[in-house]
């Protein structure tokens, strides 16, 4: 494998598909969030914070807006009372799976 593509001699590493990449999915919960929604499929927000624990509201917002922005994640917002927002994985999101799937698979491989 060669990362030529990605990565070059001179080049900012902001400005290269790694970079990219690393800018989409950096982060301490981003790749949590994308987890939890990958097994869930749909998830509200109060359920996001039960299930990482360590989030706070703050932070877990702030991140939710960031994917959104992203477009790796859906806001759907229900107009009732109380309000109803659940979020889900975009296709976007989705096609991010599998590389979280290989870091999975690697740490399972590599972990001491």
């Amino acid at each position: 494998m060669s990362f030529d593509k990605c990565i070059s001699t001179g080049i900012d590493i902001q400005d290269t598909d790694f970079g990219y990449t690393l800018s989409i999915i950096g982060g301490k919960y981003k790749m949590i969030i994308m987890y939890w929604l990958a097994e869930r499929k749909v998830i509200r927000f109060n359920e996001f914070k039960r299930c990482i624990g360590t989030i706070s509201y703050k932070t877990l917002s702030l991140t939710l807006k960031e994917l959104e922005a992203d477009g790796i994640v859906v806001r759907t917002e229900f107009p009732q009372i109380p309000p109803k927002v659940e979020y889900s994985l975009s296709e976007r999101g989705q096609s991010l799976i599998p590389v979280l799937d290989a870091m999975c698979e690697w740490g399972g491989k590599n972990r001491r």
